[in-house]
């Protein structure tokens, strides 16, 4: 789910005036993520008041916020114009600056936004502190420094407090981000937000039960807080995630609590696209279906719910929807097109080749890899997606495709899955070889196979199948020396283990393969020594026939 940026909501001081308590009340929307209501608080104070400056600038950072970049422009540009506060227009201009990696325009329109600015002014150093938080490109070091502006003028701003702890966790500094809230709630009491950030840093600590308690204090403060429920569903995600025995039970609570959510905001166009997010992670595509064909029925011009059609189709077995989905929502220039999105259009286009029996035909399989792989170099963590396709794929003996699949989590030591996928791999390559005559076999890959053990042995030392697996591999390649090194040191490994270890059916046979493969390595060269092997190999199994043949035609 997109990280929700949060918004100054520094409020101006003014007891009587009406467009005040109205832009009030459209940063208290904002703050309870009720956009399309904020929208049109904000848009009638400008009806009214086309001079008011900052009502378009809160408009044009709510359209920031939702990343609709020209009607946040317009509105910023709008406000340039205006006679009161204008210069915070400067401030979102410099936003869209940071997010276009333009650091020297950004710090000139910040200037141009304080250079008027009063000896007790604050807000416009929040505001740009906010601005440097939410930027695409976050400086939090910056925004830190800007928000001790502000706060060496009004130590107990609670809004400046609030910034800086947002700044802090950013900059992941949990020790200062924890006090900054607790100092904000402590300077307004009403400030929910704050208060509700103390149980994200414990969430984030995985103090999943702490969090809780920590938004429940929220919600009998006031029990229509909106955010709080966002934040209570996605502590029952991760708890779920990150303990499967609670799975079940967790991800109830993780729905009933996003649909909370949901009924405490404005059933925006914006927040139905929050929870088609959400429906993703828990990983409920059914009713992402239904949601995403219901905001197409209702908006057809965001592209973004034909991504979200396209992955709930994609899972619900729809794949031409899926396909056709995502390749409407990539077609079109503007949008941003992320790994996930290549990666169910890959998956899908394998899905739409694979016939009754689950084999997969090779052309569909190349076609979908290919996006498969655009998908790892914009997210090289999606590999960690693949490793239950890449099984199935093994399990069917498509051993190619399956080595395929595991090189790229292979490939990528921060995945969680690296050292399973590169196990598989190896396998997988091996298998995909093993039948086949000599000249047909896949040197490279099966050298490639044989280093990605040799990885595996430096990530996990005790994996003494590794041996054997090299052992396979280097007889397929036909070299001997390397073919009776690693047999040899997988019969020691497992020799060490104890007798317990080698009387085990399994054990037995695979010392035996190690001993006839060392004796087959050795047929040519030192026929003693081949003996020798074969002879192990029959006291281990006295009706070994290959053993047994191989010793009458040795002499």
């Amino acid at each position: 789910m997109n990280k929700f940026k949060i918004f100054s909501l520094a409020l101006v001081v003014s007891a009587t005036a009406a467009k005040a308590q109205d832009i009030n009340q459209a940063k208290k929307a904002i703050d309870a993520e009720q956009f399309d209501k904020a929208k049109g608080l904000l848009k009638s104070i400008i009806k009214a008041k086309p001079s008011d400056g900052e009502a378009n600038f809160v408009l044009g950072n709510v359209y920031l916020n939702q990343s609709v970049v020209d009607s946040a422009k317009i509105y910023y540009q709008n406000g340039l114009q205006a006679s009161d506060k204008k210069n915070l227009n400067y401030i979102g201009l410099g936003q869209l600056d940071l997010d276009a990696k333009n650091s020297a325009a950004a710090q000139a329109n910040f200037t141009l936004a304080t250079k008027d600015m009063k000896r007790k002014d604050v807000n416009e150093f929040i505001y740009i502190g906010r601005a440097y938080i939410n930027s695409e490109n976050p400086d939090y070091k910056t925004a830190i420094t800007t928000l001790q502006k502000a706060l060496a003028i009004e130590p107990q701003n609670a809004q400046a407090l609030l910034a800086i702890g947002d700044a802090y966790y950013g900059d992941k500094n949990q020790n200062d981000a924890y006090k900054a809230y607790r100092d904000a709630f402590t300077a307004d009491n009403t400030l929910l937000r704050a208060k509700m950030q103390l149980g994200v840093l414990l969430k984030n600590a995985k103090s999943y039960d702490e969090a809780i308690k920590s938004f429940n204090e929220v919600i009998a403060l006031d029990a229509n807080y909106g955010p709080v429920y966002r934040e209570l569903a996605e502590t029952y995600y991760k708890w779920a995630r990150n303990k499967p025995s609670t799975a079940k039970t967790n991800l109830q609570n993780a729905i009933t609590n996003y649909e909370k959510y949901l009924s405490l905001t404005d059933y925006s166009l914006d927040s139905k696209m929050r929870h088609a997010d959400f429906l993703i992670l828990v990983k409920d595509y059914k009713s992402l279906e239904t949601v995403a064909n219901k905001m197409i029925a209702e908006d057809k011009v965001n592209p973004r719910i034909y991504r979200y059609l396209g992955y709930a189709a994609y899972e619900n077995g729809n794949v031409d929807v899926a396909i056709k989905s995502i390749e409407d929502y990539m077609k079109v220039p503007s949008n941003k097109v992320i790994g996930r999105d290549y990666l169910y259009l890959g998956l899908a286009k394998i899905k739409k080749g694979t016939d009754a029996s689950g084999v997969v035909q090779q052309a569909a399989f190349d076609a979908g890899f290919a996006d498969i792989k655009k998908a790892i170099e914009l997210e090289p963590l999606a590999v960690e997606e693949l490793a239950d396709f890449g099984k199935a794929l093994f399990g069917k003996k498509q051993y190619t495709q399956a080595a395929a699949i595991f090189e790229l989590g292979a490939s990528n030591k921060e995945s969680k899955n690296y050292l399973d996928d590169a196990v598989y791999y190896g396998i997988s390559v091996y298998y995909g070889n093993a039948s086949k005559p000599a000249e047909s076999r896949d040197k490279a890959a099966l050298e490639n196979a044989d280093a990605t053990f040799d990885k595996v042995l430096v990530a996990s030392p005790s994996y003494d199948e590794a041996y054997l697996y090299k052992g396979r591999i280097n007889s397929a390649l036909d070299k001997d020396d390397l073919t009776i090194k690693n047999y040899e040191e997988y019969v020691a490994k497992t020799t060490a283990k104890g007798a317990e270890e080698l009387a085990k059916p399994a054990t037995v046979k695979k010392v035996v393969e190690a001993y006839n493969s060392i004796g087959a390595a050795y047929a040519n060269t030192d026929k003693v020594k081949a003996v020798e092997y074969f002879n192990k190999t029959l006291v281990l199994d006295p009706a070994n026939t290959y053993a047994a043949q191989s010793i009458k035609s040795l002499k």
